[in-house]
């Protein structure tokens, strides 16, 4: 298992250290991996003027899987667009073809009570979005900013190809198959025709699925719908704009964003695994960080790329029995209580290994 570590910048250094630790427990265990390291992001950029190097992407491109931390800083924040951080990220999904993004929001029963909204809305959910990553008003063309100051134009372009379209809701359909067999596909077809194709292909692939109920939810309604009841859903498919917020809106449901994992998979199941919060430069190199969505982040790594379910169980057991031992990071401690440190919940999770 050959496998390129990418920390970042920020609290992305901290927390796959964290999950370096457990690679390391596997390996002795006999596991067949590799790694190597490389810089990517804001810490690339400082060393050679590029956040995605050549020999970063080489590395990516070898690999088999891509562990990845987390980009950004506001330090980058006046750099030219193609020299900022979080180029790195959208290089890495359109240069390797990482369009499938998978990003589970599940409620451990031991957090119930840290989601903002009650419990008996949170409790027991397990909801799956799938996100189309190569495409749409992140990459179409053209885009930019024109005229003189006083009217000037900003512009871009919500653009889809039928075949990314298709390739993306037949992931939703197997990933739907593979759970509770209902698919929810997020549109705007009522005022973007980009949409209305996107909802005209998922009818025409349905017959392919019949054990898969498909329906369909414009995306204001479901932004609304995740927090009113978010257990009605099962698998939600939808572009790459509507699935960022989405996806980020559903984070919260489970009571901190430092717990969402998410795979970024090619069409041979190779994938960049990453949490999906951001760098939080505010707490770096504090020990603050949450690691459990990278560890996480890793175990969907061994399910999806190496086949290895066993692998990703035990780690996802392992993460449980963390929880349930009472420690919680500062971002989903109680009122009152103590937080630990990224080591601390980092060691919970490898004896609990």
């Amino acid at each position: 298992m050959k496998i390129a570590l990418l920390p970042g910048d920020g609290i992305g250094k901290e927390i796959l250290a964290e999950a370096v630790r457990i690679l390391e427990v596997l390996r002795g265990e006999g596991v067949a991996i590799e790694t190597e390291a490389a810089s990517v992001g804001g810490a690339a950029y400082d060393e050679c003027g590029e956040p995605l190097p050549a020999a970063t992407l080489a590395l990516a491109r070898d690999a088999d899987a891509v562990l990845f931390g987390a980009v950004g800083g506001p330090q980058y924040d006046t750099l030219p667009r193609d020299k900022r951080p979080e180029k790195a990220i959208l290089g890495l999904r359109q240069e390797c073809d990482f369009f499938a993004n998978l990003r589970p929001a599940t409620v451990f029963p031991e957090l119930a009570g840290a989601s903002t909204l009650k419990p008996e809305v949170v409790s027991g959910l397990d909801i799956m979005i799938v996100r189309e990553l190569t495409g749409d008003i992140y990459f179409g063309q053209p885009r930019g900013i024109s005229g003189e100051k006083g009217s000037r134009v900003g512009f871009n372009t919500m653009h889809y190809t039928e075949a990314q379209i298709r390739r993306i809701l037949h992931v939703g359909f197997r990933t739907a198959r593979a759970r509770g067999g209902r698919l929810t596909s997020v549109d705007k077809m009522n005022v973007l025709e980009t949409t209305q194709l996107w909802r005209d292909i998922a009818e025409e692939i349905a017959p392919e699925y019949p054990d898969v109920t498909l329906s369909h939810i414009l995306v204001d309604n479901c932004a609304m719908q995740l927090v009113r009841n978010p257990r009605q859903f099962d698998v939600i498919v939808t572009g790459n704009m509507f699935g960022d917020i989405l996806s980020d809106e559903a984070s919260m449901l489970t009571g901190s964003i430092g717990m969402l994992p998410s795979a970024s998979l090619d069409a041979e199941g190779k994938g960049l695994y990453e949490p999906i919060h951001g760098s939080a430069p505010d707490i770096a190199g504090k020990g603050l960080a949450n690691p459990l969505a990278q560890i996480l982040s890793m175990a969907m790594m061994f399910r999806y790329t190496f086949g290895r379910a066993d692998l990703a169980a035990r780690i996802e057991t392992a993460v449980r029995r963390a929880l349930a031992s009472g420690l919680r990071t500062a971002d989903i401690a109680e009122p009152g209580t103590k937080p630990c440190s990224t080591a601390e919940m980092g060691t919970a999770v490898l004896k609990a290994l």
